[in-house]
């Protein structure tokens, strides 16, 4: 997922869905302005699209991957969101690089898609911008990509 240029979402219709698909919202409680407005847009696309989910929360960013990894054995895809806003510390490079590599590593080993809803961004007007501003809803976003990634993972599984 990206800033797009001249649309909101990467393709006009999202494939369907069929046998009662789950997905697990996770969100954070850091930033909750930010995250409540993606996961308003995450949620809102998966119930237009008739896809069943259900939110859960964690304190930070860094915990959204111990959710993660719990939560992907019971659903069809993990949309994980959050909102770290750099400071002038380094704990900002250290909190990105933590849920990169965490949900990076689920990705690679997992049986289920975990989807990457966390905005890094340099200020709170940049975040806001992405949560339903003027740069769309990244949340929004991630519920697509879920859909997405569900439809491949149901289609193009082959055993060895």
């Amino acid at each position: 997922m990206s800033t797009a240029l001249e649309q909101s979402s990467p393709t006009a219709s999202l494939p369907k869905l069929h046998g009662g698909k789950r997905v697990a919202i996770v969100k954070t409680l850091w930033n909750a302005a930010v995250t409540d407005a993606l996961c308003a847009g995450a949620a809102g696309l998966l119930a237009k699209e008739g896809v069943e989910y259900e939110i859960f929360e964690v304190p930070g960013a860094v915990e959204l991957t111990f959710a993660a990894a719990r939560l992907s054995a019971k659903f069809d895809a993990v949309i994980v969101l959050g909102c770290v806003i750099r400071g002038g510390t380094p704990h900002f490079d250290y909190v990105c690089q933590s849920v990169t590599q965490g949900i990076t590593e689920l990705n690679t080993r997992g049986a289920v898609p975990v989807i990457f809803g966390v905005l890094t961004v340099d200020c709170l007007q940049d975040a806001l911008d992405r949560a339903g501003g003027t740069l769309g809803n990244k949340g929004t976003e991630a519920a697509e990509a879920a859909i997405h990634m569900i439809y491949f993972a149901d289609n193009n599984i082959h055993t060895k």
